[in-house]
């Protein structure tokens, strides 16, 4: 029996559909390529924007086209959101949420044999009971994601993944020490703690726990060379905790910090709990303890009632603070948040116009970032070969600048010192010194 995977959305679901992938093979199955005939096709979904449902959606009607017989099994946001909507798409046969993926084989296989449709959602709103998904063994041997953390309670009114997800749970502290030192015995050079609000680790165990604690008991461990932590809100970085993340010696000078607004009265609206005066504090503080940081965030544009005036705040914010990359996204109504249901929403033309504005002042900032860069060394975890450049490797430095270099031998795997020589488009070009 074949098996083949897709996956929208972000870390956490990269790290889920691993985990799904290793059950299947346990079970005897052979793991193909989305786009290659399989019995067996799971569409790993993602529920932040109506872009992610289309794109859900198309990857079903993918999958049916490429094999007619095959069993469909939609997992993840989109389906713990709209179980009724998803199961009623031609050819959909398993259905479950975002946490009872560990079932994900069992029910497969009871559709296989009962030839009939299953659908098995649970509510998560009031579960706070941390769904194990364990990986014994890693497809990839470069980087690995480690899921510590699952749930929101941040209620932000444009977002629906608090539905989606469920009550904040943690992965226990001693299973993440135990995860980390195997992916270091698998020969991993650096892992990636992720989690749906990462920040919120530890509030629902005992003992004091939270995400700092966790990344100082990481740090100690052997074989891992680099860490990364995903997404994290502003609120986080207390004065406190930027000097003990200054300390530690494996930690990526790196953090994406959500923003979502540069003005003030929207972030209100957005039900973000920090000012951009406290926003920018933390950048000036981060930049100021940590040596070549490199900043990352998330904006929205077109949030109902954001006027051009809040607009060019916004626009001038992101200008002033100049951060190394931002992510652009149209406001997306999502069905049963406070957002879908505020008047004064924006018109899609308005919200293309300010999309365009912000992703042409990120090309300039970006470009501004890696420029810094030119003629220093930095080490580069080399991921993988270069798609069409023969002989060229890429990866990323701690402050993740994407790298390409040419060698003569396969360097995949391994961390190296490169110069860096010159900025293209979103990649920076270097050369190796061994």
């Amino acid at each position: 029996m074949k098996v083949a995977f897709t996956t929208l959305g972000c870390r956490v679901n990269q790290y889920e559909t691993e985990a799904m992938t290793e059950k299947f093979i346990k079970q005897g199955y052979e793991v193909v390529h989305f786009d290659e005939y399989a019995d067996v096709y799971v569409i790993n979904t993602c529920t932040v924007t109506n872009m992610g449902d289309k794109k859900s959606r198309q990857m079903i009607g993918r999958a049916r086209r490429t094999n007619q017989q095959a069993v469909i099994a939609v997992a993840g946001c989109y389906s713990q959101i709209a179980p009724k909507k998803v199961a009623k798409i031609p050819g959909v046969d398993v259905v479950i949420g975002t946490r009872n993926k560990g079932e994900i084989v069992q029910l497969v296989e009871e559709c296989i044999k009962g030839k009939k449709q299953i659908v098995s959602v649970k509510d998560v709103l009031r579960n706070n009971v941390f769904e194990e998904l364990n990986i014994q063994e890693y497809q990839d041997k470069t980087r690995a994601f480690l899921k510590i953390q699952d749930g929101c309670n941040s209620f932000c009114s444009y977002c629906a993944i608090p539905f989606a997800r469920g009550a904040v749970c943690s992965k226990t502290p001693e299973k993440i020490i135990e995860e980390v030192n195997r992916l270091a015995s698998h020969g991993f050079k650096e892992i990636i703690l992720s989690g749906i609000l990462i920040s919120s680790y530890g509030v629902d165990l005992e003992g004091n726990w939270n995400l700092m604690r966790v990344l100082e008991k990481v740090d100690k461990i052997d074989g891992i060379e680099r860490v990364r932590i995903g997404s994290v809100s502003p609120k986080f970085f207390t004065e406190d905790v930027i000097i003990r993340i200054s300390k530690l010696k494996k930690i990526c000078p790196h953090f994406h910090i959500s923003l979502q607004s540069g003005c003030n009265e929207t972030l209100k609206r957005m039900n973000r709990h920090y000012t951009t005066d406290e926003y920018n504090n933390v950048v000036e503080s981060l930049r100021n303890n940590i040596k070549d940081v490199s900043i990352t965030t998330d904006v929205i544009v077109g949030f109902p009632g954001e006027t051009e005036e809040e607009f060019n705040t916004t626009y001038k914010f992101l200008e002033k603070i100049k951060l190394s990359k931002m992510h652009i996204f149209k406001y997306s109504p999502r069905e049963g948040t406070k957002a879908a249901e505020m008047k004064e929403q924006i018109d899609g033309n308005v919200k293309d116009e300010r999309s365009n504005k912000l992703i042409e002042l990120n090309k300039i900032l970006e470009k501004e970032f890696m420029n810094k860069f030119i003629h220093r060394r930095l080490k580069v975890l080399y991921e993988e070969k270069v798609k069409g450049k023969e002989g060229f490797y890429e990866g990323y430095t701690p402050n993740y600048i994407k790298v390409m270099s040419n060698s003569k031998t396969n360097i995949e795997g391994e961390i190296l010192e490169t110069e860096i020589l010159d900025v293209e488009e979103e990649h920076s070009l270097g050369t190796l010194f061994f």
